[in-house]
């Protein structure tokens, strides 16, 4: 007798274990599973929704399935519409939520008209739907997701500003240097920057936003305003079940939860005190638990993922940019940095002892490929000079 799986969520880290393996698919969103990392790109305008599904599973996903409780003792989950599913093995993929900051104007999970997270499919599609050239369209939230979602705005012909609490624009990833060179990318792009500004409040007039209320005082006209605040873990689920949750959903090297016959994959998961809220993770997760449960896999099985960012911004002068590890070096690190101004080209890396602990790359990426390689597998540098790292070969 088959085991029986059942995976749920049809995001990246749960379609990519029903590729691997025939599994019961459960996914809460009407859609054919896609690339979440395409949505800018939807919503700008550069793909229909169909090109950025993923890969169809080996067994058709049963889509707009709500689980609503896991029945530990019975092994089955509950699905909104009454439904019960056994499972020998349960992996729970259940992703992330977007982030909604406590802003005056926003009450529990109800928007006012025009106010939209940046999440799924769904959320671009109504994005794509009230945006024409000329609408003030502000982003509040200045990372990753904020940036993506300003240019592809931008591309629609908005008038867009983009609000940043913090001195700069990706400082997660990005150093000082790097994040001034893609703010000026950004404002190339029609953008307007606000970054060391927070948003206190919305206005709205019959259920519809207005305007965004600054802490200073300064209030910015809004037609649409979208909320890339950052994502959280969507453990309720597993919390509800009465499993060990943290900030994700606690899991060890098989990414099994606590309770020995449910497993958990990508953002919703937390492995050795980290949840990773990024595909490339997401997909080493879902291979290294598809061998645990195909029983071929080595211990442990999953021991953590070095994760590389990347983006990519349109323009009539595009930008690529690339960051991992630790851009900002320690005392007795080295650094080695060259900046091409002519071509908006920044590189730089950071070497501690013989080993190459993070790096950003903007404008020119052609080194990328050898550093991340020289960054995921942690071994030693050869003794070539450090500027060898940054030519257009790489190193190699």
């Amino acid at each position: 007798m088959s085991t029986r799986i059942v995976v749920v969520g049809g995001g990246t880290a749960g379609v990519r274990l029903a590729q691997r393996l025939p599994v019961t698919l459960l996914g809460e969103e009407p859609h054919a599973p896609y690339n979440r990392v395409l949505l800018a790109d939807v919503l700008a305008g550069r793909y229909a929704p169909e090109v950025i599904a993923l890969p169809a599973p080996q067994e058709p996903a049963r889509r707009g399935v709500r689980v609503v409780r896991i029945d530990r003792a019975a092994r089955s989950v509950e699905c909104e519409d009454g439904t019960a599913v056994g499972y020998d093995r349960l992996v729970l993929a259940t992703g992330s939520n977007p982030v909604l900051p406590p802003l005056r104007g926003l009450r529990g999970s109800r928007l006012p008209s025009g106010v939209h997270p940046f999440r799924t499919l769904d959320d671009c599609l109504e994005l794509r739907a009230l945006v024409r050239p000329g609408v003030r369209a502000v982003v509040i939230g200045g990372g990753l997701l904020g940036v993506s979602a300003a240019r592809a705005l931008a591309a629609l012909g908005a008038e867009v500003v983009l609000t940043q609490q913090g001195e700069r624009l990706m400082e997660r990833q990005l150093d000082a240097q790097a994040s001034a060179l893609l703010r000026e990318h950004v404002k190339s792009l029609g953008v307007e920057v606000h970054t060391e500004c927070r948003v206190s409040g919305l206005r709205q007039e019959g259920g519809a936003v207005t305007a965004v209320e600054l802490a200073d005082g300064f209030v910015l006209d809004a037609q649409v305003v979208v909320l890339a605040c950052g994502v959280r873990p969507r453990i309720g689920l597993a919390r509800d079940a009465g499993l060990d949750v943290r900030t994700g959903i606690v899991v060890d090297d098989e990414l099994r939860t606590s309770d020995p016959y449910i497993h958990a994959v990508g953002d919703c998961a937390e492995h050795a005190g980290r949840v990773y809220g990024l595909a490339g993770p997401a997909l080493e997760q879902a291979d290294a638990l598809a061998d645990v449960l195909l029983s071929r896999a080595p211990h442990p099985a999953y021991t953590g993922t070095r994760a590389l960012t990347r983006l990519t911004l349109g323009g009539p002068v595009g930008l690529d940019l690339a960051a991992f590890g630790e851009a900002t070096p320690l005392p007795g690190d080295d650094v080695v940095q060259l900046t091409d101004a002519t071509r908006r080209a920044y590189r730089k890396v950071v070497v501690r002892g013989d080993r190459l602990v993070g790096g950003v790359l903007l404008g020119d990426l052609a080194a990328v490929g050898t550093l991340a390689r020289a960054w995921e597998g942690d071994e030693a540098l050869p003794d070539a000079p450090l500027l060898h790292l940054l030519t257009h070969d790489g190193g190699s």
